[in-house]
């Protein structure tokens, strides 16, 4: 049952009758009838069957013949009928190697196409069944027996074995190995075909799974563009804010100090301009700084940068690095560096927008000892929320979905002592630090 398949769910479709299958017919009626014609050209056919029923013997197995990927068991049952009867009662015809072939082909057919494969196996059970008694009964019975000693009577055997014994083993092995082969045949037609849809069926689900991914990384292409995006508007929109604010007050009363104050919002917007170009060109993928007038992205080194920017806006920052070894933060893959400078942006930012805090403290920590290194930047204030300021929540969301996408853990929320707590810290390889190390 196994090697036949009989458990397997899949099932080989089912195709219909097709112009292919009317030209095998033909094809085989023709052969089979042309071999026939000659066999009667040279052979005795003095006590056969009128020759009408000698080529209608032939014509109806071809046309059942047609039907074989259709209804496979249905002609397999026909052809066994129509074997044995003419066999029977048109011996010239059964007994020949064409009609041998077709009955063959007959055999071969339905193990490869029959979509019942226990049915299958039952059908095929009984034709070795029914040829073991049909042979048993013939030599018993019959007269092939007797016929074989009258033609082999002048005859001196030369072999190791009995003649009669030694016949009758040849016609059984004979029959086993025709019914067999074209058992195996069919079955290996049945598994390449079985197979082959395997493979098809592989390929359309690995085709849907590329499908998905790069609908995916789209998703998460755009979900990072607009972190950037997000990342470097609300940062210097909002220093550019809270200047303009301060100008404005002093514009009568201290235009010097107003006039600095736009100053700064004035590099504030050409920063803000810089960094949306140095996206932009990130994007369209042209990687020469020198020619297209764009920065890299930034790093740790950025911060001193971010926080001299905070200060000029009234917030001052205390910030402090901790690490291993001297360099380690330096030798931090770019995208872990870029990810700890945008959180600690995003927390100043907040900072200042929504929160009466005047300082706020950064610290960055680099581990690095052992398989279980770790970077981590913790952003803390005094201050208490102010009213009416509560943002969107996209900054927020935006620092999750980054820190997730590195396998990191971000904390955000209230102090108990008073003020709030940003710390993200980010998983590293332990082969990814090299530098810091080798000091």
């Amino acid at each position: 049952m196994e090697w036949f398949g009989a458990d397997e769910a899949w099932e080989r479709p089912t195709p219909p009758v097709g112009h292919s299958d009317v030209r095998l017919g033909v094809v085989l009626l023709a052969i089979s009838a042309l071999l026939l014609e000659l066999s009667r050209s040279f052979g005795d056919f003095s006590q056969a069957a009128a020759p009408w029923q000698q080529y209608l013997s032939l014509a109806s197995i071809c046309a059942a013949l047609v039907w074989r990927r259709r209804f496979p068991l249905p002609v397999f049952g026909l052809a066994v009928a129509h074997f044995f009867v003419v066999c029977t009662w048109v011996g010239e015809v059964g007994y020949t190697m064409p009609y041998q072939l077709i009955f063959f082909f007959a055999i071969y057919s339905t193990v490869a196409w029959a979509r019942d494969r226990r049915t299958t196996v039952i059908a095929l059970a009984t034709l070795a069944v029914g040829f073991g008694l049909w042979v048993a009964w013939d030599f018993a019975m019959g007269q092939s027996v007797e016929s074989f000693r009258r033609n082999t009577s002048d005859y001196t055997p030369h072999g190791l074995f009995p003649m009669i014994p030694a016949w009758v083993v040849y016609t059984a092995v004979i029959n086993v190995c025709y019914i067999g082969g074209a058992m195996a045949m069919g079955q290996a037609a049945w598994r390449q075909a079985r197979d082959r849809a395997r493979l098809a069926e592989q390929a359309e689900t690995i085709a849907g799974q590329s499908a998905e991914l790069r609908d995916q990384a789209v998703v998460d292409e755009r979900l990072r563009i607009a972190r950037e995006l997000h990342d470097v508007v609300a940062h210097h929109v909002s220093v550019m804010g809270i200047q303009a604010a301060g100008a404005r007050r002093l514009l009568v009363h201290k235009p010097e100090q107003a006039a600095t104050a736009l100053e700064q919002v004035e590099q504030s917007s050409r920063q803000a301009v810089t960094q949306m170009r140095s996206l932009l060109g990130a994007l369209r993928g042209t990687d020469e700084t020198e020619e297209t007038g764009r920065e890299p992205q930034p790093t740790l080194s950025a911060l001193p940068g971010l926080f001299e920017d905070c200060r000029r806006s009234g917030l001052q920052v205390e910030h402090d690095l901790v690490e291993d070894l001297p360099g380690t933060a330096e030798a931090l893959p770019l995208p872990v560096q870029l990810s700890l400078f945008r959180t600690v942006q995003e927390s100043l930012t907040n900072v200042q927008r929504h929160s009466t805090a005047s300082r706020a403290s950064v610290t960055v920590r680099v581990h690095n000892h052992g398989g279980d290194g770790w970077a981590e930047a913790e952003v803390l204030d005094e201050g208490r929320p102010r009213s009416g300021t509560s943002g969107s929540g996209l900054g927020l969301l935006g620092m999750r979905e980054r820190i997730t996408s590195h396998g990191g853990v971000l904390e955000v929320g209230p102090r108990v002592t008073g003020g709030y707590r940003v710390r993200v810290r980010l998983p590293l390889d332990g082969a990814t630090i090299t530098r810091g190390e080798s000091r």
